[in-house]
């Protein structure tokens, strides 16, 4: 029991109670926030910027690049999300649940390719790109980047990243040794799939007031 212990909480002995808690923090807003975007609640990006920026800070000191980078990106689409689901038409009704067009598709796969060749130019740059987890850091910044672009757009395709994402990253942040984070993860998980059922049958139906 005491090497379960150790593995999932022995390297906290040499972090700093205030980024512990931080941590603490920064996961606990982000179970808030995914929990608000499976309501359909507008309240998903305020409190998914407050995680975001924390996680920005942390990651920044334990140089995380790319994790950083899929906060910072978090923070600024949540910037855009908070917008565009505010936004109303002509009859007053905010922008409802939806799939993607045509064309969104081809922004979704433009957004795929970009970040994966974005993130490996970065690792390349701050010769990140030899590490055990530089790969896997690569694919699920690609991932996450589209859902959160999809999720911004109210798009119900963004639960799929989400799930495929969260997956990846519960083993990924155990082994970088983030227990707290990789729990969320794994909270993520099933949030996801059960945001994916709930926005399928809010999909005809009209778009709750936040």
């Amino acid at each position: 029991m005491s090497q379960i212990f150790d593995f999932l909480f022995g390297q906290y002995a040499d972090y700093a109670a205030w980024d512990v808690t931080l941590e603490i923090v920064a996961a606990t807003l982000g179970l808030v926030s995914v929990w608000c975007a499976k309501q359909n609640h507008i309240a998903v990006f305020p409190t998914g910027m407050i995680s975001t920026a924390i996680y920005v800070y942390l990651l920044f000191q334990w140089t995380l690049l790319g994790d950083m980078l899929i906060n910072g990106y978090y923070f600024m689409m949540s910037v855009y999300g908070w917008y565009i689901w505010t936004r109303c038409d002509a009859h007053q009704n905010p922008t409802p649940i939806g799939r993607t067009t045509h064309n969104e598709r081809r922004w979704l796969a433009a957004i795929l390719i970009g970040s994966l060749v974005f993130v490996y130019a970065v690792y390349v740059w701050f010769d990140k790109w030899g590490t055990t987890t530089a790969l896997i850091d690569t694919l699920t910044t690609a991932i996450f980047f589209a859902g959160m672009w999809l999720m911004a757009r109210r798009k119900i395709e963004n639960w799929i990243f989400w799930i495929v994402g969260d997956v990846i990253s519960v083993p990924l942040y155990l082994i970088k040794g983030f227990t707290f984070t990789s729990f969320q993860y794994l909270i993520f998980t099933f949030v996801a799939v059960f945001g994916y059922i709930a926005w399928k049958k809010a999909l005809h139906k009209p778009t709750p007031t936040a």
